[in-house]
């Protein structure tokens, strides 16, 4: 299920929630994932108080991962969280539509809902990413995209994560910003 909450009406106007439930399911096919999956598409305030709450940094980021525990991703592999502000302004420096961005932010999620971390393996998720993003007919991936230098970098640009971050065991909801887990951050 696709919730768009708290995002600016404005930059959320061209997206469609049946729409990006249909390619969530699709890439989640592609992929093998089992399980459903939740996406919260909020503003950068409620990603940097996620971001703050469970991974100790206090500004927004794009996209976070929320994987279920291992006994409980048959039913619900887990949750993704993704800013429709900082999703913009990357696909205008990368030079495609803001539907794009969020099924590139979207893989890239669902990837680490699967066990997938591009901080720890041999660049595994990235071939993987990469094989996806073709299949899918999507745009540049995000891990590409840290290892090569666009002509402009989009602002607010976040840095990797820790290589400590564990699974969680409770999913996001707008309700619950306010409560301790530890997601798998998406990107750089």
């Amino acid at each position: 299920m696709i919730t768009i909450d708290m995002a600016p009406r404005s930059a959320t106007h061209d997206l469609s929630a049946s729409t990006l439930t249909r390619f969530l399911n699709r890439a989640r096919l592609a992929m093998g994932l089992r399980g459903a999956v939740d996406v919260l598409l909020a503003n950068d305030t409620s990603l940097r108080q996620l971001n703050k709450n469970f991974r100790g940094k206090n500004k927004p980021t794009d996209v976070l991962s929320f994987p279920a525990p291992t006994n409980f991703a048959t039913k619900h592999a887990g949750d993704l969280a993704i800013s429709i502000e900082t999703a913009a302004r990357q696909a205008k420096a990368y030079g495609h539509t803001l539907r794009d961005e969020v099924r590139i932010l979207i893989l890239h999620g669902l990837l680490h809902l699967s066990g997938e971390d591009h901080e720890t393996d041999n660049g595994e998720m990235a071939a993987r990413e990469a094989n996806l993003r073709r299949k899918l007919r999507l745009p540049t991936t995000l891990i590409e995209r840290t290892t090569s230098s666009p002509s402009k970098k989009p602002p607010h640009a976040t840095k990797k994560p820790s290589s400590t971050t564990k699974k969680s065991s409770r999913r996001v909801t707008s309700a619950s910003l306010s409560k301790k887990k530890t997601p798998k951050r998406g990107s750089k």
